[in-house]
């Protein structure tokens, strides 16, 4: 799994400007089933996105087509981590723990 840590680089103008072509990219992959949770950081000073398992590569592949990476209004920091416990909602992720067949 990942999270991804978004700093933004440009005016705010900017960034509200780019939000409903980033919100329309954060939906094709929530559709995709390749990302679990995203929202604003408090202050709004980025965003966070946490991701379903899958390969590094594939991730920045993802993340360089985001408006706000192709417009050059925000930094990426991926974060990997194998979950070892989870709440029973994400269960199915916890890669520590064999998942029945």
């Amino acid at each position: 799994m990942y999270v991804v840590l978004l700093t933004f680089t440009a005016p705010m103008e900017e960034v509200d400007y780019a939000l409903p072509d980033h919100a329309k990219w954060l939906e094709k992959h929530f559709q995709a089933g390749e990302f679990l949770a995203a929202g604003r950081c408090n202050p709004r000073e980025g965003g966070v996105i946490l991701t379903r398992p899958m390969s590094r590569a594939k991730l920045e592949a993802i993340l360089c087509l985001d408006p706000f990476a192709l417009q050059h209004l925000a930094t990426y920091e991926i974060v990997e981590f194998a979950a070892t416990r989870t709440a029973p909602e994400l269960s199915a992720l916890n890669e520590a723990v064999v998942q029945p067949v």
